[in-house]
């Protein structure tokens, strides 16, 4: 059974960063794929970043040079930076264990999302 717990968010001015992190329980950590997803009110859920088994990883257009995700094997964590703070990035922010490249259906475990909200 994977359990995915996220904490990081929270309320921040624009400009300004966060760090949120994502503890998986379970087994496959370090085999799988991680990634950091977000919705916002109204909008459909959207791969934010995405970091393989390898450490490769990637980013959508609108978070790249702001954004960093990073993997800690040995503590089965991933980590996801956001410098430079837009209101735009306002959302709830979901940890996800099995993530698919950019552009397919997400799929996999969900953590139970934290809330990041950038306003002044």
């Amino acid at each position: 059974q994977v359990q995915l717990v996220e904490s990081g968010g929270g309320l921040v001015q624009p400009g300004g960063s966060l760090r949120l992190s994502c503890a998986a329980s379970g087994n496959g950590f370090s085999l799988s794929a991680m990634g950091w997803y977000r919705q916002a009110p109204g909008k459909q859920r959207e791969l934010v970043a995405r970091i393989s088994s390898f450490g490769n990883t990637n980013y959508a257009n609108s978070v790249k040079d702001r954004f960093t995700i990073s993997r800690d094997n040995t503590k089965n964590t991933v980590y996801l930076q956001m410098n430079s703070l837009k209101a735009d990035d306002t959302a709830i922010y979901y940890c996800n264990l099995g993530t698919p490249p950019l552009g397919q259906t997400p799929r996999g475990y969900w953590g139970q999302g934290t809330q990041v909200t950038v306003s002044s």
